[in-house]
């Protein structure tokens, strides 16, 4: 998988923040892979860019997992981490995502409200009954934008919390597995590792300016996202 990274990839940049659009082979903080991650590409983009001495300040605000797509916050100053991770906190930064799956939603749009609870060993969560030891409740609402000839759907989710795959299970939960997800129940990966979730939009008061910011990824070329465009 591509540890490169291209300055075409970034959505928005200013002195106390950088906006990514990630691709689905790069991930975001180190891991076990040892892989080059996306904060340690940042720095030195950045170190080089601003031609900085010494080490760089690249603080990771939220997460996407490896083979999804789309819209990741980056700080570039310690106070503008603080002040993101306090609108995470707080529930104030909107994400919304694309997904396809391969069968129909129950419904064209809900609300879906359930319990994860998460097996570290597996790096996977699971839906259990409410009142489950350790479960947290997750809620997300979807609903259905397109349809394409092949019979996939493209669905909007907008995440009300943020659990750990909480997108992949939910919507696997109700049936409705993400294209390529194995580990969630679909039966065949994409070609390319990726699966076929994508961090849309996203939604936040600027962490210095105080001001409404929005923002909005192109889909990955050659995905099946771009049958719906």
């Amino acid at each position: 998988m591509s540890a490169d990274f291209s300055e075409s990839q970034i959505v928005y940049e200013d002195n106390h923040l950088i906006i990514i659009n990630k691709l689905p082979s790069q991930i975001v903080q180190g891991d076990k892979t040892g892989d080059l991650c996306m904060a340690d590409l940042i720095k030195d983009y950045l170190k080089q860019k601003y031609d900085k001495p010494g080490n760089v300040f690249c603080g990771v605000v939220h997460r996407l997992d490896r083979p999804v797509s789309g819209l990741v916050i980056f700080a570039k100053t310690s106070k503008a981490l603080s002040r993101l991770n306090e609108q995470i906190k707080h529930h104030e930064i909107r994400k919304t995502y694309w997904a396809v799956v391969k069968n129909a939603p129950p419904k064209p749009e809900d609300t879906l409200t359930d319990y994860l609870l998460r097996n570290e060993k597996q790096n996977k969560s699971y839906v259990v009954k409410a009142g489950t030891s350790g479960a947290k409740e997750a809620i997300l609402h979807y609903r259905t934008l397109a349809q394409s000839s092949g019979g996939y759907y493209l669905l909007e989710v907008d995440l009300q919390t943020g659990r750990h795959h909480q997108i992949r299970a939910q919507l696997a939960g109700m049936g409705c597995p993400i294209k390529g997800d194995l580990k969630y129940g679909f039966p065949r990966s994409n070609p390319d590792a990726s699966i076929s979730l994508h961090a849309r939009r996203v939604e936040f008061v600027h962490p210095v300016l105080k001001e409404p910011m929005s923002f909005v990824a192109d889909v990955p070329q050659g995905s099946i996202f771009e049958i719906f465009e």
